[in-house]
């Protein structure tokens, strides 16, 4: 009885340690996701509250240098370029740092995201952008900080910030009309040959319509200028699969010597064996 005891004294002991008592974070964190046109932007960032106190001003100095939230940096990133205030945000993530004043708000877009809090040594060349934003007053209290993205258009967006009485707005744009004339010039110049090999592959490794997997491959093959090893290996394989032996046979030699020449011994391995079994070797 005496060592039960013992041991289930130890296991209270082990659990008593390991317990951690949860509570509310006072400035939860936040993650919003929009896209705008063809660009995806995301925010991450915690959210304090008002709690009574006077923010703007005293517990955020007008004047000195700001988080823009709470906790780790405020962050948001961008799926393409982004341009604010003339200035190029390159596709990335960036924290957002701003100088809070009573009519404006300097706002600094800034390429080291790992501070907690503002960096111990402002770097001026790690500022991707920085741009002066009017405060508009708002006509009743905002209790818990937000960020968001809005007046959305297909080129481009507002960052918002607003907490207790004072709201400003960042706008940026967007290469969204780029984005999709690029796109619309792919689809019109009809389909890469990647895309003839990928299908021509896939029928082949799925034992559907050999002849449009050969016609695909061999389109696919007259759209590169000199066929890698591994593209000629899967079209001696639908030649092979066809019964055409001497087609597969000599394309397997060319794709043999393409592996030899790169060093790629699986792709040396397998076109052997394959050669081996149809009589080339």
């Amino acid at each position: 009885m005496k060592k039960l005891l013992l041991i289930l004294l130890a296991f209270t002991t082990v659990y008593s340690v390991n317990a951690q008592v949860e509570t509310p974070a006072p400035s939860p964190f936040s993650k919003l996701e929009q896209k705008v046109g063809l660009t995806d932007i995301t925010l991450e960032y915690s959210r304090p509250s008002v709690k009574g106190r006077t923010v703007f001003g005293d517990l955020v100095p007008f004047g000195a240098m700001w988080r823009t939230g709470a906790n780790k940096n405020t962050i948001i990133t961008f799926s393409t370029d982004a341009v604010v205030d003339g200035q190029t945000l390159k596709a990335g993530s960036y924290a957002i740092f701003t100088k809070p004043g009573e009519e404006s708000w300097e706002v600094y877009f800034y390429s080291d995201t790992e501070n907690w809090g503002t960096p111990g040594n402002w770097d001026d060349s790690k500022v991707a952008a920085k741009t002066t934003a009017t405060v508009y007053p708002v006509p009743f209290n905002v209790e818990t900080f937000t960020l968001d993205i809005n007046s959305i258009t297909n080129n481009g967006a507002t960052l918002d910030v607003i907490w207790e009485k004072t709201y400003i707005g960042v706008p940026f744009t967007l290469p969204t009309a780029d984005l999709v004339q690029k796109s619309i010039d792919a689809a019109l110049n009809g389909p890469t040959a990647n895309d003839y090999f990928s299908a021509a592959v896939y029928y082949s490794q799925e034992g559907k319509n050999l002849e449009q997997a050969k016609t695909w491959m061999e389109k696919a093959m007259s759209m590169v200028k000199e066929p890698r090893f591994w593209q000629l290996r899967q079209q001696s394989l639908i030649y092979a699969k066809l019964g055409d032996k001497k087609s597969a046979i000599a394309t397997a030699k060319k794709s043999l010597a393409g592996a030899e020449a790169a060093g790629n011994a699986d792709y040396v391995k397998m076109n052997k064996d394959s050669l081996k079994e149809w009589g080339a070797m």
